[in-house]
């Protein structure tokens, strides 16, 4: 396991990264791969979307250019202070302090889900993305930006199975893969016995109270 795969070692490392995150983020990842990679995750106005390792807002700001309904994760209570002081407490995005790999959500909560430069903290990957699949509805957008393409001979056979995309700054610096999945249909909903998965209020199907989002 590396160091920041340990979940008490991330949350040290961003207590302090934090304060300086946005000076540095852009020399890895600007907003015009941002803004790239929004074009291929196509959310629309009225989809309800989850950003998994939302940080300090950065891809938040840009899924606010598209759709209304955004919601942001973070383990890091610090990361999340400083998303507190760009949309307000009560502002447009609702935010939650937890973890990719057990998400506080209900099934088929939202219509798609983002998570960018979040993936290499997970220690177990594989149950991080059984989440996100979970919580999705199915037809639904899962997009995730990665450090890169992969060394592990099974993660590279996960990323060639979907869509993906290699960006870079500029030569030179940090490459990025940003990989884009659509989850499956649900079998029961296509024979016609399915339950009803439209959003209608642009909240989460959530099975935790709405007291359980984030306070500082």
């Amino acid at each position: 396991m590396g160091i920041l795969e340990n979940k008490a070692r991330a949350r040290l490392f961003y207590k302090y990264l934090s304060k300086v995150y946005d000076e540095i983020n852009p020399f890895v990842w600007n907003e015009e791969m941002r803004d790239r990679a929004l074009e291929w995750f196509d959310v629309g106005p009225e989809d309800v979307v989850l950003d998994v390792g939302c940080g300090t807002g950065f891809a938040t700001e840009g899924l606010l250019s598209h759709t209304e309904h955004v919601h942001g994760l973070d383990q890091s209570a610090h990361q999340l202070e400083r998303a507190f002081s760009k949309f307000g407490k009560r502002g447009p995005v609702t935010f939650y302090r937890g973890d990719a790999e057990r998400l506080p959500f209900g099934e088929d909560s939202f219509d798609a889900l983002w998570s960018s430069g979040s993936i290499e903290y997970w220690p177990n990957p594989v149950a991080a993305l059984r989440e996100f699949r979970r919580v999705v509805e199915p037809g639904g957008t899962v997009l995730v930006v990665g450090p890169d393409y992969p060394n592990s001979t099974l993660f590279q056979r996960l990323a060639d199975a979907f869509e993906h995309h290699i960006q870079q700054r500029r030569p030179g610096t940090p490459r990025a893969i940003t990989t884009v999945a659509t989850v499956p249909g649900d079998p029961d909903a296509e024979s016609g016995a399915g339950t009803e998965a439209s959003v209608e209020t642009g909240k989460p199907r959530s099975s935790e109270a709405a007291d359980d989002s984030v306070e500082a």
